[in-house]
């Protein structure tokens, strides 16, 4: 696929379905998701893939955080106990911040954010889709403790992948006068 008409079609999928990508697609996935910028070469990013059972031991995980918001009503405790299973495969964005005198927090985690669009490009390019969901599951101490992480990692959000089903979102072409000024 063209790589500007690839970036330019390119557009959120909220209900997917199988298949997903396999592990050779996301090997190759995961390699343009290391071509992002990156100040200082410091390698902030990285992913952890759920599928399989592992939708499941996501799902329990933030059935239990549910569990710790007080008066939340039961019908949002299910929504956040099927969440994972909206897709048939998650990668957590997690980005892990490095003390650099040149690159502060920031920058580490635009980096990361470059990581995730490269991520979705190289989906789209496979004819696959995915949406980047982030919510109260991102950002959060609990959830990143049960998925092991540190007090130096924080979740940036959840790219949802597999085939998109039912129609393609159709989006507006935007007027580039709205968004761009000259100096």
């Amino acid at each position: 696929m063209d790589a500007l008409k690839n970036i330019l079609n390119r557009v959120s999928a909220r209900k997917l379905s199988e298949p997903h990508p396999s592990a050779e697609e996301m090997e190759i996935v995961y390699k343009a998701a290391l071509r992002a910028p990156d100040h200082a070469w410091l390698r902030t990013s990285t992913f952890i893939e759920v599928k399989d059972k592992g939708l499941k031991k996501l799902s329990d995980i933030f059935f239990d955080f549910g569990k710790t918001i007080p008066d939340l009503s039961d019908d949002v405790l299910i929504k956040y106990k099927n969440a994972p299973f909206r897709a048939p495969m998650i990668v957590i964005l997690v980005n892990t911040y490095k003390e650099h005198p040149k690159v502060p927090a920031i920058e580490q985690k635009l980096s990361t954010g470059a990581a995730a669009q490269n991520i979705m490009l190289a989906l789209n390019a496979m004819n696959y889709s995915c949406i980047w969901r982030t919510g109260k599951m991102a950002f959060n101490e609990m959830i990143s403790r049960e998925l092991g992480l540190n007090e130096n990692q924080e979740i940036l959000g959840y790219l949802y992948i597999g085939t998109e089903t039912g129609e393609k979102k159709k989006i507006p072409n935007l007027d580039i006068d709205d968004f761009v000024s000259y100096l």
